[in-house]
């Protein structure tokens, strides 16, 4: 799929809404209905986006939503695909659409209890590395050397980044993959990868910017995801069947383009940036030999 395609597709989104300016969930969720159409049902928790959809009827999107806890994602998206079958509806798409702190942390249980019954969804966890919608503290997606509201002072997060994409791989599903809002093309691809596989458990890991949590001006929002994926931060990558690695794309910049422009990376010194490409340089050379690369 090629650029002028994207901006040919329907778009689902109405044009107001209450994110953030160069909020990444809203890019995310743009080019994912963009790619899903309006056959599609999202299942959305407490999260940035419980607030961004807005309430009925002045709703950002022109698709179903049902709201739900929390914790709940997992379990509400298998009752709403059997409800569906119920009916009889096999061309509705049930879409979980869940930040990091409902999918790593709060969501955890029942999405791993979805997922190991195979249920037929597409789960979304848009990911902008801490609890953004209450004041930006710090979740177990928050990178390494991340300072949160959390984590004041010298205190900033000490321990590395859950791998939710292994996690749930580790489930054996048919389809994991990891998408960033900067690479469109490839977002896109994805999603109707995942549309088209009914059956079983989809997920989808996005890397989607936080300007006001990262401080950084909003403008920077798509710059930073390209950033992250340039440097390995943030892996482009599929898996199938949990054993059937694809990488999608190779970077080469120096982790120090992406830290050195964050706000909340501006207290770290030499050696904790150091210590930032050491984990990069081991998971990134981890992936390189799943994906027999």
């Amino acid at each position: 799929m090629i650029q002028s395609d994207i901006a040919n597709m329907t778009d689902y989104m109405n044009s107001g809404h209450v994110g953030c300016p160069g909020c990444g969930a809203t890019v995310a969720m743009k080019f994912a209905l963009k790619a899903l159409g309006e056959k599609t049902m999202m299942v959305i928790p407490a999260s940035c986006w419980a607030i961004i959809a807005g309430a009925h009827p002045q709703t950002a999107l022109k698709v179903p939503i049902l709201h739900t806890a929390f914790e709940t994602t997992g379990a509400a998206c298998s009752g709403v695909r059997a409800a569906l079958d119920m009916k009889n509806d096999t061309e509705t798409i049930v879409v979980g659409w869940a930040g990091d702190g409902g999918t790593f942390d709060i969501g955890f249980q029942s999405l791993s209890g979805a997922v190991e019954r195979n249920e037929d969804f597409i789960y979304v966890c848009y990911d902008n590395e801490a609890y953004m919608n209450t004041g930006a503290q710090r979740s177990s997606s928050t990178p390494y050397g991340t300072r949160t509201t959390t984590t004041p002072g010298q205190q900033w997060k000490q321990t590395r980044k859950k791998n939710i994409l292994e996690a749930l791989a580790a489930h054996r599903i048919p389809y994991a993959a990891s998408a960033s809002i900067a690479f469109p093309d490839d977002m896109i691809r994805k999603f109707q990868k995942a549309k088209e596989m009914k059956g079983g458990s989809r997920f989808l890991h996005i890397f989607a910017t936080c300007p006001t949590g990262w401080r950084v001006p909003s403008e920077m929002s798509v710059r930073l995801a390209r950033l992250a994926v340039q440097t390995n931060i943030f892996p482009l990558y599929e898996i199938k069947d949990g054993i059937k690695y694809t990488l999608n794309y190779k970077g080469n910049r120096p982790i120090e383009d992406y830290l050195s422009v964050q706000g909340r990376f501006r207290h770290l010194a030499n050696s904790d940036i150091d210590e930032i490409r050491k984990m990069v340089d081991e998971d990134w050379g981890l992936l390189l030999k799943k994906a027999e690369v």
